[in-house]
């Protein structure tokens, strides 16, 4: 959510930085919420006022033995005028959160403008493509050669946009899950954490907009409960309606879960195999940190989750977003893509983002500083990997003519030393 300081103090930076997003932010009704908030303020405040006032008045008059009757019904009648203020004032301030809590965060000012990922900047690349002898397939075709990857029985279990994962595929799979949370706790200094699956409308939207996103969500039925699209969901909420020590700072964690996406609006796309699916496994990483810390906190996070990657030996590009293709609550985005030799192109296998105050502010998560003051923390996360990607990626850049796929050299040993997976 957005700073109400910011808008009242400079509403022309905000809308500036909205529009760079391309979204039009609505003065007119935000004015129009001020203006009433100022006046049942002022209004209040001169109530209030006024009952002090002639409370000292009651006092006087009792001192000399005077009549007090008169001037305390005015006092009731100001104690009641001022109650119905008081819950007007209340319910302005809840229509006037409803109304931040739909707005966008404002981009960084190096974030590059843009109106679509056409617009995204390439900032480094690492890694080159290996060139076959033969030509490559796609994991589909890789994974059933393996016997490992059954998309019509997922069919018939669930539905279309999930898998079955069987034998040696599905062993990967969990190896490199526990390879990414051992590269994140072991070196970069994450604690892992384990989390419930499902989160409260509260914590969603903590997170993001509830109002805006709830169709990319699966509700649980008769509960105010939503199954979580990513493990930042219920890791960033740890900190909701907290006021933390500066002393304990940063916070650092990382997550292995399912992760579980409507993909609302998104029929028709990436329909064959895993790139896109209602329910895929991710490690998350989350930071924690005070607003002095956040943008190095960003990049650092982000060489984490390229450093699996480095070490998967994947070809892989790190994009930096333009503003019409980030994320609701980011204020900078980067998106690492892996290369997928049959698709001939780079895809997303991370997102790493930077949200500033933003959801820190909804959630209602301080700190206290050197100074003893409250501060509004700042939070990052980022994908550390997708682990369905991931495999995806393995498959398709580790295959062999046979049909058979070898397995990275950092995943055999949690493979019980296997090097390789056969055909068949």
């Amino acid at each position: 959510m957005l700073d109400i300081q910011l808008l009242r103090k400079d509403l022309p930076a905000v809308v500036a930085g909205l529009g760079r997003r391309g979204v039009v932010f609505d003065e007119t009704a935000f004015r129009s919420l001020e203006d009433e908030r100022k006046t049942l303020q002022t209004r209040t405040e001169e109530l209030q006022a006024k009952r002090n006032s002639l409370s000292k008045q009651i006092g006087m008059l009792k001192g000399k033995g005077d009549d007090t009757s008169a001037v305390m019904t005015e006092v009731a009648g100001l104690g009641d005028d001022l109650k119905a203020n008081e819950v007007a004032l209340a319910a302005l301030q809840e229509r006037l959160n409803a109304f931040l809590r739909v707005i966008p965060n404002i981009p960084r000012a190096d974030v590059p403008a843009g109106k679509s990922a056409d617009d995204n900047v390439e900032v480094r690349r690492w890694g080159t493509p290996r060139q076959f002898d033969f030509t490559p397939k796609d994991h589909v075709d890789v994974g059933a050669a393996l016997g490992g990857l059954d998309f019509e029985t997922a069919a018939k279990l669930s539905g279309a946009r999930f898998s079955v994962l069987k034998g040696g595929v599905a062993r990967l799979h969990r190896a490199i899950a526990q390879f990414f949370l051992d590269v994140q706790t072991q070196e970069h200094g994450y604690t892992e954490v384990y989390v419930p699956y499902m989160v409260s409308g509260e914590c969603a939207d903590g997170v993001s907009s509830l109002a805006k996103f709830k169709e990319d969500l699966f509700k649980i039925e008769g509960r105010d409960l939503y199954l979580i699209p990513t493990a930042e969901y219920p890791v960033t909420n740890f900190v909701r309606d907290s006021i933390l020590d500066i002393k304990d700072l940063p916070l650092k964690f990382a997550c292995h879960s399912p992760c579980f996406r409507s993909e609302a609006g998104s029929y028709g796309k990436d329909t064959r195999g895993m790139i896109r699916q209602h329910q895929f496994d991710k490690v998350e990483v989350v930071q924690i940190v005070p607003p002095d810390q956040s943008a190095d906190a960003h990049e650092a996070l982000t060489s984490h989750a390229e450093a699996v990657l480095k070490k998967l030996e994947l070809p892989f590009r790190t994009m930096l977003l333009c503003t019409g293709d980030m994320g609701f609550s980011s204020a900078k985005t980067y998106d690492l893509e892996v290369w997928l030799p049959a698709q001939n192109t780079y895809r997303e296998i991370s997102s790493c983002s930077n949200f500033e105050a933003f959801q820190a502010r909804r959630m209602g998560a301080r700190f206290r500083n050197a100074q003893g003051k409250t501060e509004t923390l700042h939070t990052i996360n980022g994908s550390g990997l997708a682990v369905g990607r991931t495999l995806v990626a393995i498959l398709e850049n580790y295959q062999r003519a046979d049909g058979g796929v070898d397995v990275p050299k950092v995943l055999q040993s949690y493979m019980g030393g296997t090097t390789s997976l056969p055909p068949g």
